[in-house]
């Protein structure tokens, strides 16, 4: 008999027939689901010959789940998705200006899934517009439940607006506004306990790893108070709670200060020698121009909501777009953890069994790993790189006449088959 996933004593306690919530999604989420499904299903038999097996659970959200219940987001998903802790996803409609909020964000809030992670890697054969894409092998670590995401405006002339305006004029603020009468307004919020949260995860997923770097990617040098805090708080979090397995360029710069130059290279290099964690910082922009030139240079980046929005998704493009780019939100206290499929709903593709689902393939790899089944995900990510390079691809990877070309299901099919 299938049973949920649970956490005991900090560890998620996975049974050989977990009970796994599933949600396939708006637009693209159903054809994509089930040929990912498909490869899910055979990589776990073939793994454990039959001993173990996942019991999906479907549950609704989205523009089908409005239709049948009226509502978005039915509290019974919801409970669900608590009670079940791990589930998976296909993407969801988020209408732009109006409408219902972004579902994504809404259950990142709700079950405080603080950290959006997102491995980006390149798979040989697939076409990216870089020049060295196999140099992109970087975990990305976005804080998910403050900064601009938090969802706290206020638009142009409504009664929250003027108390706003009024409060920065009771703090002599209100000349930084440039346009009073008709601004907007939206409160970023940054906490330490955010923060460090987010950048712990970061640097305990480098050690686990077997990672060396981890690169905190912020704009304090303008925000001074809330991003600016975001890396002072995270190069605390190294050394409070990692001081035996980090060396941070905070304890570089105070050696550099107190010492040297020539002290704090010997200090440097010497973390190295030890195998630990170097921890150093970057402004946003310049790391921009970074992952481009010199992607080789990071390894684990840990960073805030509206930057790692940002970071991310360039990331994926170097290595060959979102469509192939997987993604989680996890709550590594509660266990909870939501695995998703990383790009939109491509309506004007549903129902054409052409679209990708590498995405959700891999974001199941992703969980697999999570639950504790690495075979079963190294599996997938082998069978998935096999049908690339052997150029067995849907459409959008088809980029001259020596591919063969598979439809969504058909693609499904071929990395399952060739497990």
């Amino acid at each position: 008999m299938s049973q949920p996933i649970t956490m005991q004593a900090g560890h998620l306690q996975t049974p050989d027939e977990p009970q796994i919530p599933y949600i396939q999604g708006d637009g693209i989420g159903p054809e994509i689901w089930a040929a990912a499904r498909l490869v899910f299903d055979a990589a776990v038999k073939k793994a454990y010959a039959g001993k173990r097996q996942v019991d999906w659970l479907p549950l609704q959200a989205g523009e089908a789940a409005f239709a049948d219940t009226g509502s978005w987001l039915p509290e019974e998903t919801v409970a669900t998705l608590k009670s079940h802790l791990v589930a998976i996803k296909g993407p969801f409609t988020t209408p732009v200006g109006e409408g219902h909020r972004s579902i994504n964000v809404t259950l990142r809030q709700m079950l405080d899934l603080y950290a959006c992670y997102r491995p980006v890697q390149y798979f040989t054969g697939t076409p990216a517009p870089v020049v060295h894409p196999e140099r992109v092998n970087i975990d990305v670590f976005r804080e998910n439940t403050e900064d601009i995401y938090a969802g706290i405006e206020a638009a142009a002339g409504t009664p929250e607006a003027n108390a706003w305006l009024a409060l920065l004029a009771n703090q002599n603020q209100l000349s930084k506004v440039r346009f009073p009468n008709t601004a907007a307004f939206s409160i970023k919020p940054v906490s330490s306990e955010g923060s460090r949260r987010l950048v712990h995860a970061a640097i305990a997923q480098a050690i686990q790893r077997r990672r060396h770097h981890v690169t905190l990617v912020h704009k304090g040098n303008i925000m001074k108070q809330t991003e600016g805090g975001f890396k002072r708080w995270g190069y605390q979090e190294a050394q409070e709670n990692f001081a035996e397995q980090t060396f941070t360029m905070a304890e570089y710069a105070t050696i550099q200060k107190e010492s040297g130059q020539a002290e704090a290279e010997q200090a440097l290099t010497a973390a190295k020698q030890a195998n630990k964690v170097i921890i150093d910082d970057i402004i946003c922009d310049n790391f921009f121009q970074q992952a481009l030139l010199h992607p080789e240079n990071f390894e684990v980046v840990a960073t805030m909501n509206l930057n790692g929005d940002y970071l991310s998704d360039a990331l994926a493009a170097q290595v060959g777009g979102i469509g192939i780019a997987p993604g989680a939100n996890i709550n590594y206290d509660t266990g909870r953890a939501i695995f998703e499929a990383t790009h939109g709903t491509a309506p004007q593709f549903a129902g054409q069994d052409k679209m990708n689902p590498t995405s959700l393939i891999l974001s199941g790899a992703m969980l697999f790993d999570y639950i504790g089944w690495p075979e079963v995900a190294n599996l997938i990510r082998l069978g998935v790189g096999k049908a690339i390079e052997s150029r067995h691809v849907t459409i959008d990877f088809a980029t001259d006449d020596d591919v063969t070309i598979l439809g969504t299901h058909g693609f499904g099919e071929y990395v399952a088959n060739n497990l």
